[in-house]
């Protein structure tokens, strides 16, 4: 099956992104870009941390860099994927304003889907997913990164699939992150 069809009707629909999305989208409409895993990775997480660290206190409950580029030596698109846990993911008015002043920009609110929201940095290209304290997908993300970081075979496994969705055209990026669901589940099953 051609990768779009099935995103035409899927969860990341267009429509259905694009009533998630706050502010313009762009469609991507080609291929994703790999890096090889940089050193700076960590340090950017740091600076990005510390700027929300510094605007929420400890209203950021859990704060954790997740993603590829949290994975030495794993290929990734250079996006730093962080996690944060607040109290309620869903009172924005309680930690939204405040990252809103140190640069973030929320662009991703899905009241449907376990109270997701996604802010961006527009000086460090990154997603910082915010859920509420014990939600299952926090625990997911952690043990994804953590099971990378300790099993060589399954991060070249992972890199292995990534590469080839990454040769493939895409209408948007999160259909490239859709299809590496199959891989992350049989993964995380382990």
């Amino acid at each position: 099956m051609p990768a779009d069809s099935a995103q035409d009707r899927g969860p990341t629909s267009d429509e259905y992104l694009a009533a998630i999305t706050i502010g313009p989208r762009e469609p991507l409409n080609g291929t994703i870009h790999l890096a090889a895993y940089d050193e700076a990775w960590p340090s950017r997480f740091a600076f990005l941390a510390d700027r929300i660290r510094g605007a929420l206190g400890d209203k950021a409950l859990l704060l954790e860099h997740v993603g590829s580029t949290s994975v030495p030596g794993l290929s990734a698109k250079p996006i730093i994927d962080m996690v944060m846990a607040v109290a309620d993911s869903a009172d924005e008015p309680s930690y939204v304003p405040a990252l809103e002043r140190s640069g973030f920009v929320l662009r991703i609110r899905e009241p449907d889907s376990l109270q997701h929201r996604l802010l961006k940095y527009p000086e460090i290209d990154c997603n910082l997913h915010v859920f509420t304290t014990g939600c299952d997908e926090i625990d997911r993300m952690l043990k994804f990164r953590d099971r990378l970081r300790a099993h060589e075979e399954d991060r070249r496994q992972y890199e292995s699939v990534k590469r080839d969705l990454a040769q493939r055209t895409w209408r948007h990026t999160q259909h490239y992150a859709d299809a590496k669901s199959a891989i992350v589940n049989e993964i995380l099953a382990r």
